[in-house]
């Protein structure tokens, strides 16, 4: 008579996934285990909210403000953190003058134009060590070339070239002679045609206008704009994207002998690169690079080039310190939403 008793293989084989757990439903064998070391999406966003929800870390002095984290696909988490007694909410489409923040921009548009090789000029121009320090305003109904004609914005000074000097007539003055081939391509730009030959290198996806015909400091735009020109450094898209902190110079007066003046905190040791900042001092930087604006317009890009963030307001009220004031919150936004736990 015949039995159904298996095989004895069988019984080998089901011992077999016993004592390594790697056989039958649920045991996950495709799946790595989950790192509890790495934080949730859900932990990241809830830390970054509470950061800058907080009434009593370097958050609460700055509202109102708007905030966004995201990666090279999109935003991750954002919103909008009000001020009781102000009216004012500022959002993703909330446009303002950025003031610094435009140095970014035109640090990268001069890397499209040259294909991410820049000469020994651009680097000199774009780190601030060219000379030119002596730069005041623009009206806003000059061209680029008649702005660094105007008051002292085109003199130069000898004893300043080759130190680091935080001023916008570096800027001016590399864009009044920025050519391709013997054609002069910014200095008879008004505003509008400024924006759009800007645009046209970074991309016209980018929204951006001058109040200003002002290289380092006259970009009106909004946070989500400005978030499109991230995420295209965080995805290549701009050669500035691979120059990222390349050619940085110390900055800082009190520690560095090639340095003579600076907006950056003074009890910290920064370096400054193409028209952006690296936050690498070894006590408290996390070498994030950045382009704090004087109105407090703050983007950055972190140190493992895998998140953007934006820390957003326009303050006209105070005088001093608006944009580091930014930077203060924006760097605990960003430590929360890398942790996970709220700062």
């Amino acid at each position: 008579m015949r039995t159904n008793t298996p095989p004895l293989s069988f019984f080998f084989a089901g011992t077999l996934c016993l004592l390594l757990g790697a056989c039958g439903v649920g045991s996950g064998g495709d799946e790595p285990p989950t790192d509890p070391s790495v934080p949730t999406a859900d932990q990241r966003k809830a830390a970054a909210t509470d950061t800058a929800q907080s009434t009593t870390n370097a958050c609460a002095p700055i509202r109102p403000f708007y905030w966004e984290i995201g990666d090279g696909a999109g935003a991750l988490a954002s919103g909008s953190v009000n001020a009781t007694g102000n009216p004012t909410t500022y959002s993703a489409d909330s446009n303002m003058g950025i003031a610094s923040a435009s140095k970014w921009l035109y640090s990268s548009y001069v890397a499209e134009l040259r294909n991410g090789a820049m000469t020994a000029d651009d680097i000199k121009f774009l780190s601030f060590r060219s000379g030119y320090t002596n730069f005041s305003l623009c009206l806003p109904g000059q061209t680029v070339g008649a702005c660094a004609a105007f008051q002292q914005n085109g003199v130069k000074t000898d004893s300043t070239e080759g130190k680091f000097f935080y001023d916008g007539g570096h800027m001016q003055n590399h864009a009044t002679s920025l050519k391709q081939g013997d054609t002069l391509l910014l200095a008879g730009l008004d505003n509008a045609g400024l924006a759009s030959e800007v645009r046209a290198r970074l991309g016209t996806d980018i929204q951006l206008s001058y109040s200003q015909p002002q290289l380092a400091g006259g970009v009106r735009t909004t946070p989500r704009h400005y978030a499109i020109f991230l995420r295209k450094l965080l995805n290549n898209q701009l050669k500035m994207g691979a120059l990222l902190g390349s050619s940085a110079v110390c900055t800082n007066p009190t520690t560095c002998s090639d340095a003579l003046k600076t907006p950056s905190p003074e009890n910290e040791n920064w370096h400054y690169s193409l028209g952006h900042w690296v936050e690498d001092d070894p006590a408290v930087g996390d070498g994030s690079f950045s382009s704090a604006g004087a109105f407090g317009f703050y983007p950055w890009i972190d140190a493992n080039r895998e998140h953007y963030g934006i820390v957003a307001r326009q303050d006209m009220t105070s005088e001093n310190q608006r944009g580091f004031a930014s930077v203060g919150c924006g760097r605990l936004i960003r430590r929360a939403w890398l942790s996970g736990v709220a700062q």
